[in-house]
Formats: structure tokens, C-alpha cells, sequence
């Protein structure tokens, strides 16, 4: 069902499947040899969520066989490298004296739980209020702790989410360490330029930001990830296209749009990031918002006037 307006989503529908689908393949590339990530509350989130199609792709458990199936360790793969980046990027921000820290959209993100923050670090966490409140509860189930202060916002990110956030205690005078990570693509055009519009216009001096994009959201809509959602379907699972909950349309391009806004942008790419990590790079077309993306890291040189 194509997106409108104002339309809302749990964990196993929507948008919403999407961030299962994620923690899904965190789980997995957790589990394989020598993994470039470490996340022990992927597998408990998603087995809690219950879709059964994501909790066969945690354990390794879906079937590669079949030629409309994908390969699990391509996808857990171009997560790894996606979580490191974002991973890598935080801590460096820590590194450097940020002790605040904004996850946009943070699904089942489980960062405020499981990286080794500074003391004094507080961490804010927005996302659909269903979202927020299920991951708060399911982690408290499990006696997991935040180890920074954590400062979860359930809002829609398109509504007043600044002033929530500034409710919450955020110190717009202090750098901070923003994320949008598998974020950009569900938003409009316009509504991409407004979230790094309220970015900038929240943001100190020395702030930074890191997100992921494409070249162009019209490769997420392709013969193959058809092909791979009617296999899930075929499994189970009421999902979506992907075409359905994405947005198409030309949109500005994220490193010039944060350059002309103050920022200084450094921009790699995920085949990049495989051959540093010495992780094979495998194309599926079904995955290409992993395989083919491209990442921005900027920080902002002055305070917008």
C-alpha cells in the first residue's frame, strides 16, 4: 500500500518491518566469524517483535536456494559494514569531546545499550511512539541498561520533532553527534531538506552528522526486489513493496545540500567500505540501498547566524 500523508506503522508492518528487517540482519552479522559488529539485543528484539520470517533471518535459518531468495550473508554483510560506519563515526564524535548524541528514525537501535559511552554522554533516540515505547519496555524486560543517559522521544519526524527534543533537555549550544541512518529514502524530497534544515538551525559549532544515501531511489524499485518480496510473502510475511514505502522524485544531493548549509562533508561508498573492512563485495540488486550506498560524515564549521 503506497504511503500517505500521515500514516503510522508498528514493528511488523510498514515502515516499521523495515527496522525488524534491520535488527534481523544486525542479529545475523553479529553471529558469523570474526564479526566487524557486536549487537547481543538484536536477536532478543526481533524474536519479541515475532515475525517468523525475520526471526529465520537472525539465526541463519532462511533458505538460500531458492532463486527468488536472498543470500542472508549478503545482506548480513552490508549491514555490518552499515552498522561500523555509523558505529565508527559515533565513537570518533566521542572521541572528540561530543556528549550528546541524536538517532533519528532509531527503529530497533540498540546503540544507547551496547557502546562503551563516556561518562556524561546523553543520548536521544527518536522514532514513531509505538516504536519507542516497545523497545524501551522489551529491554527493561530483558534487564538490559543504557550505558549513556537515554532520552527516548516518540514523535513522528514529521511533526514538531525539534521542540520535543529541546523538551527533553537537548543543549542546542552543544556539538552533537546526529545520525540518519536507512533514514533519507522515506522521506519526501522536500521533507529530506527540512530534516537537515532543522539540523543545522539545532546544531553548535563542531557538530557532525553521518547518513547514508543513493544515487537514486529508482534503483530500490527493480525486478529483483519484487521477485524478493513476493518470496517473503510466500513465506508468511505481510509486507510491503519497497517501492511502495520509499519516495522517488529528484531530490537535492546530500553532500552539496550540506555543504551550501555550512558543513564540511567527506563521502564514501559502501564498495569502499567492504575492500577496507576486507569483507567480499557481492552485488544483489535486491539489496542495493546496502550494496550500492553512499555515506556522508559533515561537521559544521560555525553555528548557523
Amino acid at each position: 500500500m503506497p504511503r500517505t500523508e500521515n500514516d503510522t506503522w508498528d514493528l511488523a508492518s510498514s515502515v516499521g518491518a523495515t527496522a525488524t528487517g534491520v535488527a534481523a540482519s544486525r542479529a545475523l552479522a553479529s553471529r558469523v566469524p570474526e564479526p566487524l559488529i557486536s549487537d547481543p539485543f538484536a536477536q532478543p528484539l526481533v524474536d519479541a517483535v515475532g515475525v517468523d520470517y525475520y526471526m529465520r533471518l537472525a539465526e541463519g535459518r532462511l533458505d538460500a536456494d531458492d532463486a527468488d531468495a536472498l543470500d542472508p550473508h549478503v545482506i548480513a554483510d552490508g549491514m555490518a559494514i552499515r552498522t561500523r560506519y555509523f558505529d565508527d563515526f559515533l565513537l570518533a564524535a566521542v572521541d572528540a569531546g561530543i556528549r550528546q548524541a541524536v538517532i533519528l528514525a532509531s527503529g530497533l537501535d540498540a546503540r544507547a545499550y551496547r557502546l562503551s559511552w563516556p561518562a556524561g554522554m546523553t543520548v536521544f533516540e527518536l522514532d514513531q511512539p509505538a516504536a519507542v515505547e516497545f523497545k524501551t519496555r522489551t529491554l527493561a524486560d530483558l534487564g538490559a541498561t543504557p550505558t549513556a543517559d537515554l532520552r527516548t522521544i516518540g514523535i513522528d519526524l514529521r511533526h514538531d520533532w525539534p521542540a520535543a527534543l529541546r523538551a527533553q533537555g537537548f543543549d542546542p549550544h552543544a556539538p552533537t553527534a546526529w545520525i540518519a541512518e536507512g533514514l533519507l529514502g522515506y522521506l519526501p524530497p522536500d521533507a529530506q531538506d527540512r530534516l537537515f534544515d532543522n539540523i543545522t538551525t539545532l546544531s553548535a559549532a563542531g557538530s557532525r552528522i553521518a547518513t547514508d544515501w543513493i544515487d537514486e531511489q529508482s534503483q530500490l524499485d527493480n525486478d529483483r526486489v519484487r521477485a524478493l518480496a513476493d518470496h517473503q510473502r510466500e513465506q508468511g510475511m505481510e509486507l510491503d513493496d519497497l517501492s511502495d514505502l520509499i519516495f522517488t522524485g529528484e531530490r537535492n544531493a546530500v553532500a552539496q545540500y550540506l555543504t551550501d548549509s555550512g558543513w564540511l562533508p567527506e563521502t564514501t561508498t559502501a564498495e569502499r567500505m567492504f575492500a577496507i573492512h576486507g569483507v567480499e563485495f557481492r552485488r544483489d540488486d535486491a539489496v542495493a540501498g546496502l550494496v550500492d550506498a553512499n555515506y556522508t560524515a559533515a561537521t559544521l564549521t560555525a553555528a548557523p547566524a
